[in-house]
């Protein structure tokens, strides 16, 4: 039944998205055969994961880690849950969120992430945390980066672009100021492989 729910849920909001925002999906043929991969997004609307959610197949159920704060409703915890989406605690390292995509991960699931963490508020591309970084290094799955041109308009053209998987290296270090340092570079490569996608590179300079 919860199949046959994000089945409908999602046919409906890709209408809404192309009726509304004239949504148009590029480079569907980098999407993966084969699962399990993470999907690596920049994030600029609440809108998000419905966009990203339209460039993959229905075949292809997406688990995305959302900010807490949105399960404390009763009705929108059970709607996302419903969409296969689970919390996490943006504030603190929440290793309960982790071990989870662990866990989907090895199920052979796909797990969309937001590296920045929350919406961009003037559209550009911000800093991204680690998190998204760590569980690609320490799961080894591919990474599936996506860029989302909007603004979310009506009836103005909404992009959504899908770059090739890239896969991370595995970390090697021996002082925890190495491994931070190391986890640094890997999600300044994130944010680099979803600038590429974008028609204008608008990556902010502190990501260097």
């Amino acid at each position: 039944m919860t199949r046959l729910l994000y089945c409908f849920a999602r046919f409906v909001f890709l209408i809404y998205l192309k009726l509304l925002y004239r949504l148009k999906i590029h480079g569907v043929e980098h999407i993966p055969k084969r699962k399990p991969f993470i999907i690596c997004s920049n994030h600029i609307c609440w809108l998000d994961p419905l966009a990203v959610g339209a460039a993959l197949p229905t075949s292809y159920r997406i688990h995305f880690m959302a900010k807490k704060e949105l399960f404390n409703n009763f009705i929108l915890s059970c709607l996302l849950r419903k969409a296969y989406a689970f919390p996490v605690n943006r504030q603190d390292a929440d290793y309960g969120a982790i071990k989870k995509a662990y866990q989907l991960l090895g199920d052979g699931q796909v797990l969309g992430l937001f590296p920045e963490g929350s919406r961009s508020k003037d559209g550009e591309l911000q800093k991204a945390f680690n998190g998204a970084a760590l569980i690609a290094v320490r799961s080894g799955v591919p990474l599936l980066p996506i860029a989302i041109d909007g603004p979310y308009r009506g009836f103005k053209t909404l992009h959504v672009y899908v770059g090739p998987p890239f896969v991370l290296p595995p970390l090697l270090y021996e002082q925890k100021e190495k491994k931070r340092e190391q986890l640094n570079e890997m999600s300044c490569t994130i944010m680099e492989n979803i600038s590429r996608l974008l028609p204008e590179n608008n990556i902010k300079d502190r990501l260097d």
